[in-house]
């Protein structure tokens, strides 16, 4: 009976493993990279906080996705940029940031072909760049967010929707290209996001 038992799991575990592979990905997001915080001396010195509009980046990287048991592990890498633009003393600049992520995603399927997954993701902040501002270096290049989402695998093609949330505080100081600075001024580099992707598996 053991003999029958072990020979039930390795065939189960080896059909599993045998669904699992590589694959690319890419996609758009739409980014609020956080506020901005800047001292106002037309209003008595008082610092403002200033929500930006998001706007659309993209992403594109690799993934290996492990199936077992009715789950899946599915670490991925990839390369994202977004970018967001804010009202600040009467004009509008545009923020941009790129970063390299690594999100490790668990996740099974609910229903068919539809799957949900969440998980963390490990950031790196490769570049960032503020229009019409000299910015400083983020505190920290290493950050770490959680994503969630949802989506559907139709054989190699597979169609997500995920909503990420960086998890630890992070920012930048600037200040105007000409030098002048009232107070202190930084800009939130983290970002929330609404991530819309497509992969195939390879």
């Amino acid at each position: 009976m053991k003999k029958y038992f072990f020979i039930l799991m390795f065939v189960t575990t080896s059909t599993a493993i045998a669904q699992s592979g590589f694959g690319v990905k890419g996609g758009i997001n739409y980014a609020d990279n956080g506020e901005l915080t800047y001292n106002d001396f037309s209003n008595a010195g008082e610092d403002v906080l200033e929500g930006g509009e998001s706007k659309m980046g993209y992403h594109f990287g690799v993934f290996y996705q492990a199936n077992l048991l009715g789950f899946f592990l599915r670490p991925e890498l990839v390369y994202t940029t977004t970018k967001s633009t804010y009202q600040f003393n009467q004009q509008e600049s545009e923020y941009n940031v790129s970063k390299i992520d690594l999100p490790i995603l668990v996740g099974t399927k609910i229903l068919g072909p539809v799957q949900i997954f969440a998980g963390p993701t490990l950031q790196y902040m490769v570049d960032n760049d503020f229009e019409g501002f000299d910015l400083g270096d983020v505190k920290e290049e290493f950050t770490i967010g959680a994503q969630l989402g949802a989506g559907v695998q139709l054989g190699k093609i597979g169609v997500d929707v995920r909503y990420e949330r960086a998890l630890k505080e992070n920012e930048a100081e600037f200040m105007q290209l000409d030098g002048s600075r009232n107070g202190p001024q930084r800009v939130d580099t983290r970002p929330s996001q609404i991530i819309f992707g497509l992969s195939l598996s390879l």
